[in-house]
């Protein structure tokens, strides 16, 4: 059989690229005659530069700044000179991931040190840019990062405002000397949510991050204030745009202070991974993430993987490190298996890629049979 293996990330344990390794090798055990394909994906969270990196033959690139918490980081992205392509994975930044957990309120975090990787990229000479922003630590409407390009935010007494939670006092805002970075930048979102209101950044996926009930008037008053400021002084209002609360509201920065396109993270995979001709050739399809359930098909890499392979009558198989039971997985995936239920939760969560690979394994033999 031709075996398309397309995994994303198993967040916290695997990497897209780790658990494409690990299916591979069981497989092979099992049918060493199938003729295997891996493409590690991502939908523009955690392990999008190094997906999409690899898709590009971009190099990888490491530029010092600062992480969320405003501590000195090492980030990583990825360059690829003859396009002229940056490819930034904003989680390798500002990722909450980066952060000890419980450590930080969100309240003390913003997107200040995803600057300097965007002057980087510049400096180098990258015409076009694309960042990948899920998986972000903060909710500050893109305010850090706008601040290090150079725009500066005013209360009504003229004071510069350098906290986001301050922004509920904006008055007016001064534009910086550069505001065009690349000819073309393009943010990969995970999300379609707008930037406020109950389908908002800060309700939606603020409680990830740390916020609490009690914080949600705090954090909506400011970015609103920013988004009211923003369209009186660009004469344009994006906070409703689909994408503008992705991030934490990074996705509403990006377009209002860089003029940024935003499109779904899985679209752009799948048009730099020619996802459509592995498909058209794929007697089988091979998924998986770290938990599949309901959201899994709300716009996310597995749902939108097995949506494509029902159109072209392709059968996909989904392995994941759990799996809550839904109509949509029992009728979507041809069979749906977790790591916790085949090896115990412990075996499952301190070996992840031996038990991710026995489990393939299993499914190649009963695929054999």
């Amino acid at each position: 059989m031709n075996v398309l293996i397309v995994p994303d990330k198993f967040k916290g344990t695997l990497s897209a690229r780790a658990a494409a390794e690990a299916i591979a090798r069981g497989w092979r055990q099992a049918r060493p005659g199938d003729f295997l394909t891996s493409l590690p994906m991502s939908d523009g969270g955690d392990g999008f530069g190094d997906v999409m990196g690899h898709l590009l033959h971009a190099k990888l690139q490491r530029t010092k700044t600062v992480d969320a918490a405003h501590r000195p980081c090492v980030a990583h992205w990825w360059w690829e000179p003859k396009t002229k392509t940056a490819v930034i994975e904003s989680a390798s930044v500002i990722g909450l991931a980066k952060l000890p957990p419980g450590q930080f309120h969100p309240f003390q975090l913003d997107t200040f040190g995803l600057g300097a990787v965007i002057r980087a990229a510049a400096r180098k000479g990258a015409k076009r840019c694309i960042i990948g922003i899920g998986g972000s630590a903060t909710n500050d409407g893109g305010f850090g990062l706008a601040r290090a390009l150079g725009w500066k935010f005013h209360d009504h007494d003229g004071a510069l405002i350098e906290q986001w939670t301050d922004l509920d006092g904006l008055a007016r805002i001064s534009l910086p000397t550069r505001r065009r970075w690349f000819q073309e930048l393009i943010v990969a979102v995970d999300v379609q949510n707008p930037l406020l209101g109950v389908h908002g950044a800060t309700r939606v996926y603020g409680p990830q991050k740390g916020l609490r009930p009690e914080d949600f008037s705090v954090a909506e008053k400011c970015l609103k204030r920013l988004s009211v400021i923003c369209k009186q002084k660009l004469g344009r209002s994006l906070s409703h745009r689909p994408g503008a609360g992705a991030a934490g509201g990074l996705g509403f920065g990006l377009m209002t202070f860089l003029g940024a396109k935003a499109e779904p993270g899985f679209g752009l995979f799948a048009r730099f991974a020619r996802l459509s001709e592995h498909l058209r050739t794929a007697d089988l399809v091979i998924t998986g993430e770290g938990c599949i359930d309901e959201s899994s098909f709300m716009g996310k890499g597995v749902g939108e993987i097995v949506r494509r392979c029902r159109k072209r009558n392709v059968p996909c198989v989904a392995l994941a490190g759990k799996i809550k039971s839904s109509p949509a997985v029992d009728q979507f995936f041809a069979k749906a298996r977790s790591l916790t239920k085949f090896a115990g939760a412990n075996n499952a969560q301190r070996r992840p890629a031996q038990t991710l690979e026995r489990l393939a394994e299993r499914m190649a033999r009963q695929a054999k049979a």
